[in-house]
């Protein structure tokens, strides 16, 4: 009896899942109409894809066949123009550094000219002074001279009156 029941156990609980299985579990249902659905995706999607791809090509090939020649060319017109106007622009700043280095030189060189002239009149001025300077020393001296011999002859008549 107890293996009886087992048994019995057994198959109900077999009978219960297969009960379960078909009226619960919609696995294999659900799983084909993902199939499905992915097959009918994926078709729609790849003829999408190839109007896509399609479409890209041809805008390529007419890119390839009208745009970019024409573009190079006005690549090149335009970078010719602005190659001419850069050097024209070079040559002309060329000239100007040149010219500036010309007023520069000439700038010192008058610089130099008046320094050498104001040295020459220094040193002019300074032998003017030195020779003045020993002039009015000789004159101070001969000015002493003249005092002490004035002074001399002067303290010579007070010694004359002194002694009266």
């Amino acid at each position: 009896m107890y293996l009886e029941n087992k048994t019995l156990d057994f198959i109900t609980l077999l009978d219960v899942g297969e009960i379960y299985s078909r009226l619960l579990d919609h696995r294999p249902i659900i799983q084909g109409e993902i199939r499905y659905f992915i097959k009918e995706f994926e078709e729609k999607r790849g003829l999408r894809e190839v109007r896509v791809l399609e479409n890209l090509k041809t805008m390529i090939c007419e890119t390839n066949d009208q745009t970019l020649p024409t573009c190079e060319q006005v690549m090149r017109d335009n970078l010719n123009e602005a190659f001419k106007r850069l050097q024209a622009a070079n040559d002309k700043i060329h000239r100007l550094q040149q010219r500036e280095q010309e007023e520069r030189k000439v700038q010192t060189d008058t610089l130099m000219a008046g320094e050498k002239q104001h040295l020459a009149h220094w040193e002019v001025f300074m032998k003017d002074q030195h020779s003045k300077r020993a002039e009015v020393d000789e004159e101070h001296r001969k000015a002493m001279e003249r005092l002490k011999e004035q002074y001399a002859e002067m303290e010579k008549d007070l010694a004359k009156y002194a002694s009266f």
